[in-house]
């Protein structure tokens, strides 16, 4: 296949998956050190430290996700116009340090741990009000009783 090609396939015609893939950034080296991996794709909620460009140094966290672009808005990053208005400034994820992850997303977490998530038990939620079943028998049991009333 020409180069050109291969090109715009990874670039402009590349499917989800695949920009996907590319939206990973490096880990922190304690982060390193307790999942065992170099980089991690860079969602909503992670802290992260800007490592090249205008920005260098900034930490904060990613705000909005851009597949489209391969890159992140960060919270506190942010360019004025000159009548004033403010807009984010989106950075590319290979110039991102992630320094603490969002713990939103479990499946993500069991896949850093090395575990497979499909695997894991599920964990079912404890809820303080009855089920559907026991309102059910409630009922019966109240019409039952209502036709001995009545005899």
């Amino acid at each position: 296949m020409k180069p050109t090609k291969m090109r715009n396939n990874m670039i402009f015609r590349a499917t989800f998956q695949t920009r996907s893939k590319q939206l990973g950034s490096t880990l922190s080296k304690d982060l390193r050190k307790k999942y065992g991996k170099r980089s991690v794709r860079a969602i909503e909620g992670d802290s992260v430290t800007i490592l090249r460009g205008e920005f260098k140094g900034v930490e904060g966290k990613i705000s909005k996700v851009s597949t489209q672009k391969s890159s992140v808005a960060i919270d506190g990053v942010k360019k004025e116009k000159t009548k004033g208005d403010k807009f984010d400034v989106y950075i590319h994820t290979s110039n991102l340090l992630v320094t603490s992850l969002s713990t939103d997303d479990k499946w993500r977490i069991l896949k850093l741990e090395g575990k497979n998530p499909s695997k894991q038990p599920k964990v079912t939620p404890t809820k303080d009000t009855p089920t559907k079943e026991e309102p059910k028998e409630t009922k019966v049991e109240e019409k039952t009783e209502k036709k001995e009333d009545e005899n």
